[in-house]
């Protein structure tokens, strides 16, 4: 066992040679490079298959041993400044690395069918790889310099996956927006950081909870408790904004529009991740700091409110689901702030498979409208199109129909255990809290069902639509330009044809579909993993289910979402014991519940779960009544329904609840305003500060420069038109000054 821990260090590295191969690569043979393009994807999901197997190894020892294993090596030593590297294993960093590993590899399974069509292929896994490599280091870090060097290459790695079709405007201020606000949050990390090194002199997590706890306990006087609790909102400030809590919450939907693998991986088990677990992994140092826990709690509960509240009338099915994981992670950190550390890391690992179930799921729905509006994001990720999509993806409709369940909180779905425990904790904790969580779970239910319905049950909205398209061809390529000149290619291939193809063709073994490829799209590839094909090989007009590459890790999440739950059920009677996750987590750290022994029973725990999962069935009830209508889901979009026309009548009354709503919707559709406060008042006084800055530049500054050119030019043509050369001149101004000092001086002897 010992043995497994000393060679953990390799665990963040494995990934890496993918990146660094592929750049040397395109470096120096381009030609072979690409050429070889599927071979790069299979060892991407390789090596994080090894890793992966590393990690469960380790889950299994831990849940056996119940250790904490930390090795460090020293870096710089001498008698006044030491600084180690090395990685800390403990049950936080199994669960993580099991988290990032088991996603990883389905997304890039999902990606090598999703991303054939670009030309960005082969950066796209680089980028990809190397995002696993950051995250790794960032959970197995044993120390504080650690985690800020492998946060700022997380952040990186973000940057360069959101805006990696940066040709579109949109996605290239995207990818800035989300840099810029995570340089907010970075900078008062580092802060932050440095704040508790001058504290306690050291960055390593051990010696830092230790030293401060002696600090705290047994001298007062020597802690500063204003610059302590300063310090801690600083570091809290990192995982703000990588965990896009209010206020800086506002890059995540702007994030959706990198592709769709990379929300999926963004949102279920890296960067925004990333925040939730800095918290967690500070919490020993948070909880003996007067008010920072209850400040965590409240912007936790801050975030639960507004992400949900945003995602009611978001018609992008991408930014709906965003939005949704921003109420999630404020469901998480209001655990944290409350001291619930085991029910944070439990809703941590249920939402996370079942969130990226979802964006999978969504991202195959999106491939499918592409067969009708071509690639448009603002058309194929449009739930103003969709609609009556069951008939035509089942697969797809069925994973995110659970998917939704789970999230939703519906037994005995993953997220349903987990949240259920939270939901429980804040009547423990804060009664106003308590019922703002309870609140949102049933606006979860509401706008989670609201996707779901408008994007599969009803008709295809696409036909009631006026939009600039060709409906009648059976696939759209997706060009990053977004072009609709495209050729026929027919793919009833012979093996004589398949071996002369070009290099430019694609090919399918599972289909005879006749596809449209455009020009911008080349070098597409059969994806490396060759399944039994789940859909229906049948030609449609309409959108179609996705190739088994695509559908095969949607289906490996939904086992995950319906069974990962089993982890955390507290029930441990008669010699049996259920909760797995309470036994990998000991000793932890819990404020609400101090005696973990007593399990629940039965009783107790139908109690608690009968009024949240009725909450959830309300919420599913009104999105059933406002969004199923009988022939279109187009007639609410503005949440005005047949009920209110038919029970209120015209009036002030309904005049009144008719500015409500629409009110309600103004505010959810556009972000609640801060967007817009943000551009008028930050980024605008940054402008006019800026102008301001250039006009005292360019006026005064500059005017002083050339104010004193201008007047050394005029002093010395005077003089240059005095000295002409002639000795009559140059005597009658000597004489000329002689005579005025000469009055000077006699007015000042005669006068003064």
């Amino acid at each position: 066992m010992e043995q497994t821990y000393q060679y953990s260090w390799i665990i963040p590295f494995l990934p890496l040679p993918v990146p660094m191969l592929i750049g040397a690569g395109l470096l120096l043979f381009p030609s072979a490079t690409k050429s070889l393009r599927r071979m790069w994807a299979f060892q991407s999901v390789f090596l994080l298959s090894i890793v992966m197997i590393f990690s469960i190894n380790l889950f299994i020892q831990q849940i056996n041993g119940s250790s904490i294993y930390q090795y460090v090596w020293s870096w710089i030593i001498n008698n006044d400044f030491s600084l180690e590297f090395g990685y800390l294993i403990d049950p936080l960093t199994s669960i993580m690395s099991i988290l990032i590993t088991t996603i990883g590899i389905m997304v890039l399974i999902y990606s090598d069918n999703y991303m054939s069509y670009d030309q960005g292929y082969l950066r796209f896994f680089a980028y990809m790889s190397f995002f696993s490599t950051s995250m790794l280091g960032l959970v197995t870090s044993s120390n504080l310099i650690q985690i800020y060097i492998f946060w700022e290459l997380v952040g990186m790695c973000s940057y360069l996956l959101i805006g990696f079709w940066f040709t579109r405007p949109v996605a290239a201020n995207a990818c800035q927006k989300a840099f810029v606000t995570n340089r907010v949050g970075d900078f008062g990390l580092l802060l932050g950081i440095l704040g508790f090194y001058w504290i306690t002199g050291s960055f390593e997590f051990r010696d830092l909870f230790k030293i401060f706890n002696n600090l705290i306990s047994n001298n007062h006087n020597e802690v500063n408790f204003l610059f302590v609790t300063f310090c801690a909102v600083l570091l809290f400030a990192g995982a703000v904004a990588k965990s896009a809590q209010f206020p800086l919450h506002v890059w995540l939907p702007d994030a959706m529009e990198g592709p769709t693998p990379i929300s999926a991986l963004i949102h279920a088990a890296t960067m925004v991740a990333a925040g939730i677990f800095l918290v967690a992994r500070l919490i020993p140092l948070f909880i003996v700091i007067p008010h920072i826990m209850n400040f965590i709690s409240l912007v936790g509960v801050i975030t639960i409110l507004f992400g949900a509240t945003f995602a009611l009338a978001q018609k992008d099915i991408k930014r709906g689901l965003a939005y949704s994981t921003m109420s999630q992670l404020g469901y998480m950190m209001l655990a944290l702030g409350m001291g619930s550390y085991r029910s944070a890391l439990f809703h941590l690992i249920t939402h996370a498979y079942s969130k990226a179930l979802l964006f999978l799921g969504s991202g195959s729905v999106i491939h499918s409208m592409e067969t009708l509006v071509g690639y448009s994001p603002n058309k194929s990720q449009n739930m103003v199109y969709m609609g009556g999509l069951t008939k035509h993806i089942p697969i797809t409709k069925t994973a995110f129909l659970l998917g939704t369940l789970s999230l939703c909180g519906i037994p005995p779905l993953a997220c349903f255990w987990s949240k259920d425990e939270i939901l429980n904790d804040t009547w423990l904790y804060s009664p106003i809290f308590a019922i703002i969580a309870w609140f949102t779970a049933g606006l979860t239910a509401f706008y989670m069902f609201r996707i779901y319905l408008l994007t599969f049950e009803g008709h295809l909205n696409v036909h009631f639509k006026n939009y600039s398209g060709k409906k009648n061809t059976p696939f759209y390529s997706i060009s990053l330009w977004g072009k609709e000149d495209s050729k026929r290619i027919n793919k009833n291939f012979r093996l004589l044809t398949l071996l002369t193809m070009k290099n430019h063709d694609i090919f399918s073994f599972f289909s005879k579909k006749t596809y449209l490829i455009d020009q911008n799209a080349r070098n597409i590839t059969q994806p490396f993993i060759t399944i039994t094909r789940f859909g229906n090989k049948k030609f449609f007009s309409y959108p179609y289910e996705s190739d088994n590459t695509m559908l095969f890790p949607i289906l490996v999440l939904v086992l995950f979402t319906l069974f990962v739950g089993s982890l955390g059920i507290p029930f441990n009677q008669e010699g049996l014991y259920l909760d797995i996750l309470s036994k990998w987590l000991t000793p932890s750290i819990n404020l609400l519940h101090q005696n973990l022994n007593n399990s629940m029973d039965w009783y107790e725990f139908l109690k608690d779960a009968i009024f949240s999962v009725s909450i959830a069935l309300f919420g599913i009830f009104i999105a059933f009544f406002l969004y199923k209508p009988v022939y279109s889901s187009l007639q609410n979009w503005d949440l005005i329904n047949s009920f209110v026309k038919t029970f209120v009548k015209t009036g002030p009354k309904r005049i009144l609840l008719d500015k409500i709503i629409n009110g309600i919707y103004d505010w959810s559709y556009n972000r609640g305003y801060i967007d817009a406060f943000y551009a008028r008042f930050f980024i605008g006084g940054i402008r006019g500060l800026a102008k301001l800055t250039s006009f005292f530049d360019r006026r005064v500054i500059d005017g002083i420069t050339n104010g004193v050119g201008v007047l050394s030019f005029f002093v010395g043509e005077g003089i240059k038109s005095v000295g002409s050369g002639r000795i009559s001149s140059y005597l009658f101004l000597y004489l000329f000054f002689v005579a005025i000092l000469l009055l000077i001086y006699y007015f000042f002897y005669l006068y003064l």
